[in-house]
């Protein structure tokens, strides 16, 4: 049975990494027909809360902590930096590019939650050790990856079935200035697509303080819930008169914000932040190269879209430097314990040794 606990965080988070992968492929296409990024947050969290709160108040009646001004500070900057602007940037850099992309830029969440979490002592760092190296290895792999992403597209490794396959042969003279504007709209999106995953990677670092002061998971991504409502409702209102972008039009629309607010928001946001608590931060953000992989399948068997070479190649050097991060992470959990175990027990040293 334990054993069985053990693998419940790797199977959370693969089910989650599949929920998100669908929730990114309905947005990418609710947002080709104009819906508003910030109307888009709103709705859907508006869900997510209306599914959330019921289970956070009955589950958590009695057993629910005190929240403090510290602890309400970190759970508003956990919505403003996990979901409203996170989000944000992360919808309009999906605009400019595509779906799979967009997912290939999480692959760097958790470095970039590596990097962050350092200040913080949440995690720590060992030039000397072969661990410590492997994670700078890994921190430079995972930005050069970036780099490839943002500035090379590359030819398409994939064709369309209304493409055929001249078209990759010659363009006319006038497809110059479009090539040149579709450039600058993929660095653009690139840049968004960036600074949504610091955001993001940011927001698994202050969840792991909010999880340690306040254990109510339930209660606190219902609170974090209703605090991106009024963050996303608040700057739509700013930035936006129009009151007409507030009226889901079509089916798509309606069905996109139902299911990201029911799966993306409700279940993911809350399998999550189980996950920070019981694993830690990293491990958590470790799990977003397979929402690229899942985007990838389901776009390319059934929504006709191509896979470009820059994107292959940088999510490639990206997972391998993920991975050397996360050896270097493992190697550190490791030594210690078997440092621990020879301390405590003489007589277990030649079993161990064997081990």
């Amino acid at each position: 049975m334990r054993c069985f606990w053990d693998w419940m965080p790797i199977i959370g988070m693969v089910a989650a990494s599949v929920g998100f992968a669908t929730v990114n492929i309905l947005i990418k296409k609710a947002i080709d027909v104009g819906i508003n990024h910030l109307v888009l947050i709103t709705y859907r969290h508006c869900i997510a809360a209306t599914f959330l709160t019921p289970i956070a108040y009955f589950r958590e009646k009695k057993t629910r902590t005190k929240i403090t001004a510290a602890v309400f500070w970190q759970i508003f900057l956990c919505a403003l930096l996990g979901a409203t602007l996170s989000q944000y940037f992360f919808f309009i850099g999906m605009q400019h590019t595509t779906a799979t992309f967009s997912c290939a830029f999480l692959n760097i969440a958790p470095v970039v939650t590596f990097v962050v979490a350092l200040p913080f002592g949440l995690e720590a760092l060992n030039m000397k050790s072969t661990a410590g190296k492997a994670k700078v290895l890994g921190m430079i792999a995972s930005a050069a990856g970036a780099m490839v992403l943002t500035f090379y597209k590359g030819v398409a490794l994939t064709s369309t079935s209304h493409q055929g396959p001249s078209t990759a042969h010659a363009a006319p003279p006038e497809s110059m200035i479009d090539h040149h504007h579709q450039t600058v709209k993929w660095t653009l999106g690139s840049l968004a697509l960036f600074a949504g995953c610091f955001c993001w990677s940011t927001w698994f670092v202050v969840q792991s303080k909010v999880s340690k002061n306040y254990p109510s998971v339930y209660s606190g991504t219902a609170i974090t819930f209703f605090l991106v409502i009024l963050q996303s409702a608040s700057l739509c209102f700013v930035t936006q008169r129009d009151t007409s972008l507030w009226v889901l039009k079509g089916k798509l629309e309606l069905v996109t914000v139902t299911y990201a607010g029911l799966v993306g928001s409700g279940l993911g946001f809350l399998i999550m932040s189980w996950c920070v608590k019981q694993r830690g931060p990293v491990f958590t953000s470790s799990f977003c190269p397979l929402i690229q992989i899942f985007v990838a399948v389901i776009e390319y068997a059934f929504l006709d879209e191509q896979l470009h070479l820059g994107s292959v190649l940088g999510s490639v050097i990206v997972i391998v430097g993920l991975y050397f991060l996360l050896w270097g992470k493992s190697r550190e959990v490791k030594v210690p314990e078997i440092k621990e175990g020879q301390g405590n027990s003489r007589e277990d040293g030649p079993r161990m040794e064997q081990m």
